[in-house]
């Protein structure tokens, strides 16, 4: 009898730790976030890690690494091993360091494997509702006459919001102040309060407090309006065209990763990208999903870097 008991006792032990122990044994992968918790960029990676984990039977881990434009945790995974244990999801910023930063310790296509674009949203011209006027034309001449009350938050050098910026300021004759941030939840709490009154913002960011009135939207920086926020015009439609500022986020792996890791990874992040639930949280942070293989996202990166060059010559934007 006891024998009987110390082996079901046995087996029963080994039951209940036979979870744990599969648990234990599914791979660790990192994806870092070179952003401030909070914002698109984190947001919308761990949406898409929370999916391609059980799809590649891996546990995905989030770790924030803000700092230096997204270069910071960037940099982390340029020196990683490319054996598919780390990534970096990052925005359209990966791109731009260059262009912002003199020292940047990567060459931000040359040091990375392209593995799929997440996600695209437009940018929208917001501003504080207790600190702005009401229409874009009152707000461009309250700019003119007292550039020094109206600065704008901005999420990083080199982000989308940036160029944004830059662009809305030499279009509209304007010459306010640029102050930086790490990232686009400690630009928009800023906004939020009052402290800083203007931002370009992505869409997913500011919608909800657009909806509540908390902050006032002018513009859709984009080609057509969004779904989300039908009553606000585009820039376009206010006088300023081809102000198009689409911001995307997209998944990297360091340089060197396989072909096979890359189709593997893609597989499962286009899959994720068509799924209802995830179709759906991606359209109430104002953002919509896109489905590419890694080479359409490689050429899709060649086309940006080439725009990106002309925006930062036409807006005068020097490295620092």
């Amino acid at each position: 009898m006891m024998l009987t008991r110390r082996t079901l006792a046995l087996g029963l032990t080994a039951t209940a730790l036979a979870p744990r122990a599969a648990f234990a044994q599914k791979r660790i992968v990192k994806l870092i976030v070179p952003a401030a918790p909070g914002g698109a960029i984190d947001v919308i990676g761990r949406l898409y890690a929370q999916r391609i984990a059980p799809a590649l039977d891996e546990s995905w881990v989030v770790e924030n690494k803000a700092g230096a434009s997204n270069t910071l945790g960037a940099a982390e995974v340029a020196k990683a091993a490319p054996d598919g244990a780390t990534y970096l999801t990052n925005a359209d910023i990966h791109i731009m360091a260059k262009h912002v930063m003199t020292h940047v310790p990567y060459d931000p296509l040359a040091d990375f494997t392209p593995v799929s674009r997440f996600a695209t949203s437009p940018m929208v011209l917001i501003g504080s509702a207790a600190k702005t006027p009401t229409t874009l034309p009152e707000l461009i001449a309250a700019m003119k006459a007292r550039p020094e009350a109206f600065p704008f938050a901005n999420s990083a050098l080199g982000s989308m919001g940036h160029l944004a910026t830059e662009s809305f300021k030499r279009r509209t004759g304007t010459a306010t102040a640029l102050v930086n941030y790490r990232g686009t939840a400690p630009a928009m709490t800023d906004v939020l309060a009052g402290q800083v009154p203007l931002m370009v913002a992505p869409l997913g960011s500011a919608v909800s407090y657009i909806t509540d009135g908390t902050i006032r939207a002018f513009a859709i920086m984009g080609a057509q309006r969004s779904a989300r926020l039908p009553n606000v015009p585009t820039a376009g439609e206010l006088g300023l065209p081809n102000l198009d500022f689409t911001l995307w986020y997209g998944l990297w792996g360091p340089k060197g990763l396989s072909a096979d890791t890359v189709q593997r990874v893609n597989a499962a992040v286009q899959a994720a990208s068509k799924e209802r639930e995830m179709i759906d949280k991606l359209t109430a942070l104002g953002a919509e999903p896109v489905t590419e293989d890694a080479a359409s996202f490689v050429r899709f990166i060649e086309a940006e870097q080439e725009r990106a060059n002309r925006v930062v010559a036409e807006a005068g934007i020097k490295p620092s």
